[in-house]
């Protein structure tokens, strides 16, 4: 089995407050989210949470023999964000680094890569890296997204364990045509930048935007996670030949309180065993499930042998289940 080794997290140190006054911040459950200083970047904060890792779980740096990076902020678009952290954290030249691009459902399916290279004898110990600033492409006059999204960085280290404890089973989803609820339309290669996508409009609600800064059609991916997260778990729990009321725990994307607490609901999930970490620093994307797993962990809410199940969803559309049982 491969099991996780050890997790940390790095939240930066500037902190933006949702008004406690306003609806919204009471529906959504976010009180503050911690924001990237202006010359601080994923990648830095990808660093941080690795360098954690090591120092805090005792981890020698030289057993790494592959790295995962996940992120959508990426900084360049060559080269390889992957190749630059391997050299910034100082790991060996032998090992393999690649990039992942992909958000909410992205811990979910980087935990799966990494247990395909270590099951397949490609890899002993995988460092998975995980780390966006959303904060970057948000207008701040933009409220459909500014009061949800933080940005944050996770580290998690991934190993063989001779044991029947770690990573289950895995289910994937993708549909593509939800790609214009979620996105940036221009900075790449088919919308460059340009004098008119930086042209501001603003829309029927009052939030101001441009085709630069990140658009969410936040009914319509409401919608879809209501539709597909069920589907997914029920596909796992297939898989699994399990019910519902053998999973110790619940970590899903911390997307917002609204969302998550429709989602339990519908589940029938009780509250005990389902995480809502949200509040302090908001919707992290791909970082969001390790994070509140850590949390969780910490709280002594998750313990040796349960099963804990692990859901991400959103940007893509893309979405992910898996489980795993805890071996510590």
């Amino acid at each position: 089995m491969v099991v996780i080794k050890g997790i940390e997290y790095y939240l930066p140190k500037q902190i933006e407050l949702n008004d406690r006054e306003d609806k919204l911040t009471a529906k959504i459950g976010i009180r503050q989210r911690h924001i990237a200083n202006k010359d601080e970047y994923a990648s830095d904060m990808g660093v941080a949470a690795a360098n954690m890792l090591f120092e805090k779980n005792d981890i020698n740096r030289t057993d790494v023999d592959y790295l995962i990076y996940c992120t959508q902020s990426l900084e360049y678009y060559l080269p390889t964000t992957a190749c630059i952290l391997q050299d910034k954290l100082g790991l060996s030249t032998s090992i393999g680094a690649l990039d992942i691009n992909l958000g909410c459902s992205g811990y979910v399916y980087g935990l799966s890569l990494a247990k395909a290279l270590i099951e397949t004898g490609q890899a002993q110990n995988v460092l998975f890296i995980t780390a966006d600033t959303y904060s970057k492409f948000i207008n701040n006059q933009d409220r459909s997204v500014k009061l949800l999204f933080g940005d944050g960085a996770t580290a998690t280290l991934l190993s063989a364990d001779s044991n029947k404890y770690g990573l289950q089973s895995f289910v994937f989803g993708t549909d593509g045509s939800g790609m214009n609820n979620l996105i940036v339309p221009a900075g790449g290669l088919r919308n460059p930048i340009s004098e008119s996508n930086k042209r501001e409009e603003t829309d029927s609600f009052g939030n101001v935007r441009s085709n630069t800064n990140l658009y969410m059609n936040g009914p319509e991916i409401f919608n879809f996670s209501l539709k597909e997260v069920p589907k997914s778990i029920n596909n796992l729990m297939e898989k699994e030949g399990t019910t519902i009321e053998e999973y110790d725990y619940f970590i899903f994307h911390q997307a917002n309180q609204f969302m998550l607490e429709h989602l339990r609901k519908k589940l029938r999930i009780e509250r005990e065993k389902f995480s809502i970490q949200v509040d302090d620093c908001g919707n992290t994307v791909s970082s969001s499930i390790p994070i509140a797993l850590k949390r969780e962990l910490i709280n002594g809410k998750i313990r040796k042998g349960d099963r804990i199940m692990m859901v991400g969803f959103g940007v893509g559309y893309s979405w992910a289940a898996s489980s795993i049982v805890w071996h510590e």
